[in-house]
């Protein structure tokens, strides 16, 4: 059986994600779709909306075959971290090639730009450094210094202004970086931006439009034809369990105490955390209400919104540099979810696999594994999920089977 991969966070699973997983199976001709799935919290560091098992299940109901976890590590780091781990991961389960949704829609001007920047490497650095000289964010910089580099070099190349070509250039990059065998491919995003609002006159929204939209109206109602019906049905569930969906809101009452609970010296430890703002940290949480404000108090031109989250992420959490930065490659393949299509396509090739496939926790002894269990608990505290039963929801819950 051939299978290509994919690399998501679902959430939630949308009309467009559907649309992916479709064109994906035909652009590769595959058997069989594998997803690795970030777990509880995302590269833009925050809360899933909800839990990676209802995210997992709603994957595999709309066409996914396999699901696995991509590990903390991985799924809460910045754009290089996440495509190393998830594009490691995909080749580990004997994926021939993965696809990818971009604004670009063609593969060639990824490989165009992935020569350009590897063949003009110390004039890009130069650049970079030339950027950040002047207060701009490291981001920021990036992007002028390739935009620089570009109008030097004609040709056709993507833009690095759109958040999924941003991703799936370092999926190549890491493809190429560490010379997998798998290949890539992309897909043409259709209908709505990454950050766009909900738009009537379309069927695909995306999930930063779903999730506003459901957080400003405190209803699933508005979003119900922007996901296929086994997405809302799980959504619906969610809300009938816990009445409320998660972000850092939730956490906020949390949030403040893990950062306030420490001393300066004692929150740089935290992965992430850097260059003094430390300090910022806690004099935002003593004088902030709520999240949106703590935020607020906190932004500045040097640091972007994502990775001040990625701090406060790994805060919460209470994942240290020392405990986050011992890994560099994915130790194990976690199985969350299969149909019986994935069933087969295991049986037939889990002897081939280069890393360990694991379905339960509990026989398992791995510290990255264990980051992964303690997320699980961390964000178990902000849904209120605090029964025994629920904080050991790793150890208890099987891979899901349809």
């Amino acid at each position: 059986m051939k299978a290509v991969g994919v690399i998501v966070e679902y959430n939630p699973f949308h009309n467009g994600h559907f649309y992916h997983v479709e064109q994906t199976r035909k652009a590769s001709s595959a058997d069989v779709v594998v997803a690795v799935m970030s777990g509880q919290f995302l590269q833009r560091g925050e809360p899933a909306l909800v839990d990676k098992w209802h995210r997992a299940k709603m994957a595999l109901l709309g066409g996914v075959d396999l699901v696995i976890e991509l590990p903390y590590v991985f799924s809460t780091g910045n754009a290089t971290i996440f495509a190393e781990g998830a594009t490691k991961l995909l080749n580990a389960i004997g994926c021939e090639s993965f696809a990818f949704g971009s604004e670009q829609g063609t593969i060639e001007p990824f490989l165009n730009t992935l020569s350009l920047l590897r063949s003009e490497e110390e004039e890009y650095n130069a650049l970079i450094k030339q950027f950040i000289s002047t207060g701009i964010s490291y981001p920021q910089s990036l992007y002028l210094a390739y935009e620089k580099l570009k109008n030097e070099h004609p040709n056709t190349y993507i833009d690095l202004s759109q958040p999924n070509n941003i991703l799936g250039y370092h999926y190549i990059e890491a493809v190429n970086r560490f010379n997998l065998s798998i290949q890539p491919l992309t897909i043409q995003r259709v209908q709505a931006g990454y950050h766009d609002d909900i738009n009537t006159n379309l069927t695909i929204a995306s999930a930063t439009g779903i999730r506003k939209s459901i957080f400003e109206t405190k209803s699933i109602h508005e979003v119900e034809s922007y996901v296929p019906k086994a997405t809302f049905k799980e959504l619906e569930s969610w809300k009938h369990k816990h009445t409320q969906f998660t972000n850092w809101d939730s956490f906020w009452s949390l949030l403040r105490y893990a950062i306030l609970r420490n001393t300066p010296e004692q929150l740089s430890l935290f992965a992430d955390v850097s260059e003094g703002i430390e300090h910022a940290l806690i004099k935002a949480a003593r004088k902030s209400d709520s999240f949106a404000e703590f935020m607020s108090n906190i932004k500045s031109k040097r640091y972007t919104w994502t990775r001040l989250q990625r701090m406060i992420t790994h805060i919460f959490t209470g994942i240290t540099k020392e405990a986050l930065h011992q890994f560099d490659e994915p130790t194990y393949i976690r199985l969350l979810g299969m149909t019986g299509k994935g069933q087969k396509y295991l049986s037939e090739h889990k002897k081939s696999f280069t890393l360990p496939l694991i379905s339960r926790v509990a026989s398992t002894k791995d510290p990255m594994l264990a980051l992964d269990i303690r997320a699980s608990e961390m964000y178990a505290q902000g849904v209120n999920l605090i029964s025994k039963q629920k904080l050991e929801m790793d150890y208890q819950t099987p891979p899901i089977r349809l």
